[in-house]
């Protein structure tokens, strides 16, 4: 390590799904990308330009404009009825949120239950905070959901923090109702604080439920963004919900980091809540039918399985390939998927339990997934199963 560096910058890497990225060229398929292939609301791109041209380009509140903090909260009734504006802060993108989070509950030398595969922020998240962090496993036998005796098993002296995402990135897995209460008995038994990633909370398909931790236990904290739902992804707009005793801390590390969030995109994700109308519902049923075709697809594919996900838009397959003497590893796998012109993430990229696994995002069109699904299926019948 050179000394010129601060430690908790060792073993900080770049994401592997940015490297992927670097990969892309115009004839290129695209289904690693984590974000909608759609532009946001207009009544959210027009709200933005006119907040600009009327002069609201200066610093706003630490916590998020009032009008907006309110919506948010109205927003969230349907999980906490006793929710007010002073639960919500507005933060600089889902990432500021977990990150300001992080930083609020962890001490040095604690440390997080992380999922793996899990989002790939998690562990260097908890790193940062000068603590570590331990792996708890999603498997496609139990449909990528925790197990909650399982996870209290690992727990030590020195665990702090329990990490849950759900709808999930980026296995698309969900937590059930009882899972949900099985995880939070944990969690106080345990003394532990949960936050609870949400941000895909509306991005789930017909005959399945989100179950929120907000306002069903009391050491919950909410992370959120419009990112996703909304098509925002550039837009850094997110927030976290919690008791008024927890996002009292969460502001000073939040504030500390970014002063306030940025005003007039506040005035977009404002009017995205207000007046979007049947936006996200359209979005969803246009990915759900989407996942239809790629979990049909891959699942014709000889070495592949994949379950057909209750939320988000990814698909997480596992597959069983043999170059001769080895079982293919996802990062060859998805390099070669590369060269061909099918963009994928590998599942190490999530954790080493992503080992065999790929990560397809179906926020490609229908003809281009089916395109793609051609590529994957003519690549896979190089290997022995």
């Amino acid at each position: 390590m050179d000394p010129m560096f601060s430690s908790r910058m060792d073993g900080i890497k770049l994401s592997g799904l940015r490297k992927m990225f670097e990969l892309v060229t115009s004839d290129s398929i695209n289904l690693g990308l984590g974000e909608p292939d759609f532009q946001p609301p207009k009544e959210a791109v027009d709200a933005v330009e006119e907040a600009m041209r009327l002069g609201f380009n200066k610093y706003g509140p630490t916590n998020g404009i009032p009008a907006l903090r309110e919506e948010i909260a109205n927003r969230l009734r349907i999980y906490w009825k006793k929710i007010v504006p002073d639960n919500v802060i507005v933060t600089s993108s889902g990432s500021e949120a977990l990150f300001s989070s992080f930083l609020t509950f962890m001490d040095q030398k604690q440390n997080a239950l992380v999922p793996d595969p899990g989002f790939v922020l998690y562990r260097p998240h908890s790193k940062l905070t000068g603590g570590g962090y331990i792996d708890y496993t999603l498997s496609i036998e139990n449909k990528f959901r925790p197990d909650p005796d399982a996870i209290e098993d690992l727990i030590d002296e020195n665990s702090k923090v329990l990490v849950v995402n759900s709808p999930s990135t980026p296995t698309g897995g969900m937590i059930t109702r009882q899972d949900r209460d099985d995880l939070v008995d944990v969690a106080r038994d345990r003394d532990l604080v949960i936050i609870s990633d949400e941000v895909y909370d509306t991005m789930v398909y017909e005959g399945n439920t989100h179950y929120s931790f907000l306002g069903v236990y009391e050491k919950a904290v909410m992370v959120n963004s419009f990112s996703k739902i909304f098509s925002m992804t550039g837009w850094r707009m997110g927030y976290v919900a919690a008791s008024k005793e927890m996002t009292e801390k969460i502001a000073l590390a939040h504030y500390h980091m970014v002063a306030c969030p940025p005003t007039p995109i506040q005035y977009g994700a404002l009017a995205a809540l207000r007046k979007s109308g049947d936006y996200v519902s359209k979005m969803v049923s246009e990915f759900q039918s989407r996942r239809d075709i790629i979990t049909k697809r891959l699942n014709d594919i000889p070495g592949f399985h994949a379950i057909s996900p209750p939320g988000t838009f990814y698909s997480f397959p596992s597959y069983d390939l043999h170059d001769g003497k080895n079982k293919v590893k996802s990062i060859d796998l998805a390099m070669d998927l590369a060269k061909k012109g099918l963009i994928c993430s590998p599942g190490t990229t999530f954790g080493e339990m992503g080992e065999y696994h790929l990560r397809f995002s179906f926020v490609n069109n229908k003809e281009n997934i089916e395109k793609g699904m051609d590529i994957l299926h003519d690549t896979a019948r190089q290997f022995k199963k």
